[in-house]
């Protein structure tokens, strides 16, 4: 039998934990009539406002073309509007609706229960070293792929 390294044991777990959190998510969210994709789209604004739909495209890691119809579902449902930028006529700014702020509200309430459930028998005190030690982590491969070929040549996305 292979001996586990520590680093892909890691590894493992947080792509386990990510994956379960986004099945956990997609739950919670259905209950309220919302998606989490469309949940991620409004808390980015939330605390982004006014960013371009591909910024919000690179922060989502998402495809323009699938972003596009997310906001135009959110823009029909009266949640998001676009606006024109007024440095770029190409280019549209996101912004949330009066409309957006009580689903937000709900979704907000609904993740601290998800995480509160997730983190259930962690002391505050380890989810703040996680939370410093992810961030190093988090730092470490922002660096790592932006030392590779700039995106623009290569097609490749950034990540922050």
């Amino acid at each position: 039998m292979l001996s586990r390294s520590l680093n892909r044991e890691f590894a493992f777990i947080i792509n386990d934990v990510a994956r379960m959190l986004r099945t956990f998510a997609d739950h919670k969210a259905r209950q309220l009539g919302a998606t989490r994709a469309q949940w991620a789209v409004l808390a980015r604004l939330d605390r982004f406002e006014g960013l371009k739909q591909s910024e919000l495209a690179e922060m989502l890691d998402l495809q323009p073309i699938t972003l596009t119809r997310l906001l135009d579902r959110l823009c029909d449902s009266g949640m998001i509007e676009r606006r024109a930028d007024p440095n770029d006529r190409r280019a549209k700014r996101l912004f949330l609706t009066p409309a957006a702020r009580p689903l937000l509200e709900q979704l907000g309430d609904l993740g601290e229960t998800l995480m509160t459930t997730a983190l259930a028998g962690v002391d505050r005190e380890s989810v703040e070293r996680m939370v410093a030690q992810l961030a190093i982590v988090k730092e470490n491969l922002r660096k790592a792929i932006q030392q590779r070929t700039p995106p623009a040549a290569s097609g490749e996305r950034r990540y922050g």
